[in-house]
C-alpha cells in the first residue's frame, strides 16, 4: 500500500477538523472537530509506523497515548460544556466569550471583606 493514501486522508480529516474548530459556534461541535484532528494525527502515526516497518511499533504506541489523552480531554471538555450550558442556557462559544469580557468590565465587590461591603452600603445609602 502506498503511503500517499492514508496521508491524503489524514490531511483531509485534519482540514475538516480545523474548519470545524474555526467556523463552529457550538462548543460540542468544536470538541468533535478537535477529535477529528487528533484522529488524523493518529492515522499518520500508524501509517508511518507501518511504512517504516518499525520493530518497536513506536507510532502505534504513541497512538494509544494520544487516544487516552483524547478520551480524558473529551470527558473534561463535556463536563465543562454541560456546566456552562446549565448555568448560561447556551453552549454558544461566541456568547461565552462576550459574557467573559463583560464580567471583567463590571465592578465586583465579591472579593471585599464583609466589613468593607457594609461600609460601601452605608456610603451609598
Amino acid at each position: 500500500m502506498h503511503l500517499a493514501y492514508p496521508a491524503v486522508l489524514a490531511v483531509l480529516l485534519f482540514c475538516v477538523g480545523l474548519y470545524g474548530v474555526l467556523a463552529r459556534r457550538n462548543a460540542i461541535l468544536v470538541l468533535m472537530s478537535v477529535e477529528l484532528m487528533l484522529n488524523a494525527v493518529n492515522l499518520n502515526l500508524v501509517a508511518f509506523d507501518v511504512w517504516l516497518r518499525d520493530t518497536l511499533h513506536a507510532g502505534q504506541a504513541l497512538t494509544l497515548f494520544v487516544i487516552a489523552i483524547a478520551a480524558a480531554e473529551i470527558g473534561i471538555g463535556l463536563a465543562i460544556v454541560l456546566m456552562v450550558y446549565r448555568n448560561r442556557g447556551s453552549s454558544d462559544v461566541d456568547r461565552l466569550r462576550d459574557t467573559a469580557e463583560n464580567r471583567h468590565d463590571a465592578p465586583s465587590d465579591a472579593g471585599d471583606p464583609p466589613a468593607d461591603r457594609e461600609e460601601k452600603a452605608e456610603a451609598t445609602a
